[in-house]
Parts: structure tokens; sequence; C-alpha cells
């Protein structure tokens, strides 16, 4: 981003003259003999048949400071399993691959979840959280990232970027969160959810309820949907992981949680970035953007709960009606913006998103009232192993033998 500005709660961590990657790899690599540094890369089996995970090997090929990845693999045959420990096997890394619909890990999933302490609905959280208890049971990292693997504009910038701040010694950060701009190969500004449903969200939430420490937090977060982020081993044990489509959300909410905002810093990891889009999905909220927003007004609304804030129906309907203003304004800002900078923003589609969106919060605001004692997180690993000690155990010995 062109500014120097430090704003919010949380330090801001800008991209300026002077950087040098070169400069950012030599001191990781030092830095890593102390500090060994873990990648995760969660991934559908059919990521490794589209356009965008061969690039992000090619530059991963480069990043040897990384002392290890750990590719979470969801959706895949014992053949395509196979396929994939071929795919992966031209990183120079350490590499394993958590095979999570396999008979071994599969096994280990079926206990934890009769005993209620594993997730059962599958998704990105599910993987996260089981390559996350790999690492704890492999005690060879401390320090964690963690990226999608859909990113068409991939470079070495993005782990290089998340991974510095938590490894050098100098700084006094845990928690990492990437941020960057998103402009399609068409000339048109991206990120919907998060221009259009997060942002004057959580405008309309201090409109509605003041200002406070956590709205503050989150209202500090350049881009709070990115799938990029990092943070020390230390608070592994502590997050908890959502099991539903909140996960970037609920990430956020459990490093408030768990460490103050003064170890908390966001980074521009990336000039533009550019992935797979989501179609918009049905009023159902089954998928695509409709559920994406549903779940994250839901995750924002449990939070506020554990803050305190009283909701009910009134509450609801009146902050729809707040959004609704507060969306069509920050629309109006960002088409100002797009022409400055000669690219396109389709007013006409984009109020009716906004539109849609604004049913999010309702439905979600009804299930929040419906559904009170819902437990959305995944317990944490701290949890898992004073029911299960063994369980380190078992999921390394599962990973080595499909990995052997």
């Amino acid at each position: 981003m062109s500014d120097f500005k430090q704003t919010g709660s949380i330090t801001t961590l800008h991209k300026l003259p002077g950087y040098s990657l070169e400069n950012i790899e030599d001191q990781l690599r030092k830095h890593s003999k102390r500090n060994p540094m873990t990648l995760i890369l969660p991934s559908l089996f059919s990521e490794l048949e589209g356009p965008a995970l061969q690039g992000i090997l090619d530059e991963l090929k480069h990043a040897d400071y990384i002392n290890e990845i750990v590719i979470g693999l969801d959706q895949a045959t014992e053949e395509q399993f196979h396929y994939a420990k071929e795919f992966f096997s031209c990183l120079p890394q350490k590499t394993k691959i958590l095979w999570n619909d396999g008979p071994n890990l599969r096994a280990i999933a079926d206990d934890l979840e009769a005993r209620g302490l594993g997730p059962k609905e599958a998704g990105k959280g599910r993987n996260v959280w089981y390559c996350l208890g790999y690492i704890l049971a492999a005690n060879n990292s401390k320090a964690v990232a963690l990226h999608d693997c859909d990113i068409l504009t991939y470079t070495r910038d993005i782990p290089a970027r998340l991974f510095y701040p938590i490894v050098n010694p100098a700084l006094d950060f845990e928690f990492c969160k990437g941020y960057y701009t998103r402009v399609n190969d068409k000339g048109q500004l991206s990120g919907r959810v998060t221009r259009l449903f997060v942002q004057p969200l959580i405008t309309s939430l201090k409109k509605v309820l003041g200002n406070t420490d956590y709205l503050d937090y989150m209202d500090a977060f350049r881009y709070p949907l990115s799938g990029e982020f990092s943070f020390s081993t230390d608070l592994l044990n502590m997050i908890r992981i959502p099991s539903d489509w909140g996960l970037e959300v609920g990430i956020l909410s459990e490093a408030y949680r768990n460490t103050t905002t003064r170890r908390i810093c966001q980074v521009d990891i990336a000039d533009n970035y550019d992935h797979k889009h989501q179609e918009m999905g049905e009023a159902d909220r089954q998928d695509g953007l409709s559920r994406m927003s549903y779940e994250i007004a839901k995750a924002v609304f449990r939070k506020l709960g554990t803050e305190g804030t009283i909701m009910d129906g009134a509450f609801f309907r009146a902050l729809k009606a707040v959004y609704l203003r507060e969306a069509l304004d920050m629309l109006e800002r960002y088409d100002a913006d797009a022409h400055m900078n000669c690219l396109n923003v389709d007013i006409h589609a984009e109020e009716n998103i906004i539109e849609f969106f604004s049913g999010s919060i309702l439905d979600a605001g009804e299930k929040y009232l419906e559904s009170p004692r819902e437990t959305p997180f995944i317990p944490n690993w701290m949890r898992v192993i004073s029911a299960e000690p063994d369980v380190p155990e078992r999921i390394l010995a599962a990973v080595e033998l499909d990995n052997a």
C-alpha cells in the first residue's frame, strides 16, 4: 500500500521503498537456526489440477529457510493421494502430506468425533485443525504460516513477509495477518465480501453499539478475510479453529482472546492478489458468498455475545438498516477510487449484492437467537491431548505410515 500511517490498535507493516526480498530471506535463513518455520498448505485435490498450485511450488522451491511444508489434502482417493505425493516431491523442504480421507487419519478422526473432541464438518477449518495437531505432535517448529493453494499471483514475498514478524527476535509479535490489494484481470475491484459486507458491517456495529475494544480491533484489519496468516507455536495449543466458513474471522477473534493487540500485526504481502472467485450462491445460505457472509456474521455475533453484548430481534433489524446505508456509502467511495485508478465497479450489480448480503445479517441473527448453545469452535489441542494423551503419537504414526 502506498502509505506509512499507523492506525488502529494493531501494528501495520507496510511495503515501503527500500524493501528487499533478498535481504528478508537472508535474515530468515539466519533466524531459522533457532526458530524453525513450518508452512501449512490446506488443499483440495482439485487444486493440484488447477492453474495456481504449480506456480506456488515453483516459488516455494527457493524458500529454503522453511524447515517443513505440511500439506493438508482433502477429497482425495488412494490413487489421487499417490499422485499428490509425486506432485509435491519437487519441493526441497521436508514435506509431509496429511491424507485426511485415508484410513489411518480417518480412524483417529472417528475416535475424536465419537468423544466430541474433533470436527464433524468437512472443510478448510477441519483441514487446518489436523495440520496444527500434526505440527504440535512433531514439536519441531517455532513459527507456523498458512496460505491458500489457489493464489494466481503468488510470489515468494508472501511466506517471507508472513514469517518475518514472528521469527525476528528484534520484534515481539505472536500473530500476523496478511493484507493486499484485490484487482482482477478484467480491471475490476475484487474482494466483494470484504468491501461490501465485512467492512460496512463492522462500521455499522460500531454505530449501533458504540466503540468497543473488540470492534476497534476488527476495524483495524485492512483485509480481515485474507487466508494468509502466521503465528508462534506458543499460540497453537490455545487457539480454537472454527468449523464453518467463518474461519478467518474466528481466528482473528481467537488471537484477540489469547494474546494482546501489542503482539498482533498485519503485513502487506502482495502488490495485487487474485485467486478463484466464488459464485454468489442462493438465499438458502448453503454455498458461495451467500454462505460465507452468513457464517461470518454468525461468527461476529457469537464473539460479541461472549463480550457481553445483548442482542435481540430488534437489534438485528436495526443493524440491517444501518448496514444498508453504510454499505451503499462505502460503495460510492470504492467507485471513486476505481475511477481514479482507471478500474471498473459495476454499481448496479454491487448494489444488488449489498441487498443480498443484508439478508445474511437477519438470517445469522435469527440463527444466533435460535441456537444460543451452539459450539462453533473445534476444541483446542490442549483439551484434546488432555483427554486423549496418546493422540499426538497416533497422528505422527499415521502420517509417517501414509508418507512412507
